[in-house]
């Protein structure tokens, strides 16, 4: 991509409160390649747990904030699919029927980008020039899989590490079980399906397990803790990260 390109930091609930590590690995990452990046202030949640949960009109005022504090930006950049998935596929509905800046939510789901998307389709990169020794597995998050139809560009890019060995996760595309507030209102179906899951993460035998999804990491890094797992869930940005944020 031709000329210097800005990008404005989206760092999620879940990045802010429990993965401060993600977001330093993300401007560490962006910033080598070239990336102008700021962090707008007064960012709060996109409104993903609203909205799952019904509770619609109270959402789409997050939302509507989100559209102002990110007006401005010429690029938005998200450390996790379902929070750019909400902000692409259901911003501007939402909006749209409770009376909100439709054409500006229109705007902003154009220029907004989970982060493997944005170093491969708009920085044209697939090479980050780092390097991470071992073996990785990849797990699919749900939004970023069927809500914004991305499996392959995670997958180029870790492939473009020096070091890493991937190895393919059985049922990589099956939930993890978390589904935000689904896992606290069916902890038992929750737990059944993080129980699969990290089955074939130990399977695959590898070194680490990567994904895009804070929410995901949180989910498998609880159930590899309790059961004294060598596997450390990391996001793909701490693998991506050139200064060794991860390590």
């Amino acid at each position: 991509m031709k000329g210097p390109v800005k990008a404005s930091i989206m760092i999620t609930c879940l990045g802010d409160m429990l993965f401060p590590e993600v977001g330093v690995a993300m401007v560490t990452l962006l910033r080598r390649l070239g990336v102008t990046v700021d962090f707008p202030p007064g960012q709060t949640c996109c409104g993903l747990p609203l909205f799952n949960s019904g509770f619609h009109r109270a959402a789409a005022r997050v939302a509507a904030r989100t559209v102002s504090v990110f007006e401005g930006s010429e690029h938005v950049v998200v450390p996790s699919g379902s929070c750019a998935w909400l902000v692409k596929q259901e911003y501007p509905g939402l909006l749209a029927r409770h009376g909100g800046p439709t054409e500006a939510a229109r705007a902003l789901a154009a220029r907004t980008w989970e982060l493997s998307q944005f170093l491969v389709e708009v920085l044209g990169v697939t090479d980050v020039g780092s390097r991470f020794e071992g073996r990785v597995t990849y797990h699919d998050s749900c939004h970023l899989l069927r809500g914004l139809g991305e499996a392959a560009a995670p997958r180029t890019l870790l492939r473009g590490v020096r070091g890493v060995e991937l190895q393919e996760l059985d049922g990589a595309d099956e939930c993890c079980g978390f589904g935000g507030s689904f896992s606290v209102r069916f902890p038992e179906v929750s737990a059944a399906i993080l129980g699969k899951k990290i089955q074939c993460v130990e399977k695959s035998g590898a070194g680490c397990v990567v994904a895009c999804d804070a929410g995901c990491l949180m989910q498998m890094a609880g159930a590899l803790s309790r059961a004294g797992s060598h596997v450390k869930p990391l996001h793909l940005a701490q693998v991506l990260a050139p200064d060794g944020t991860s390590r």
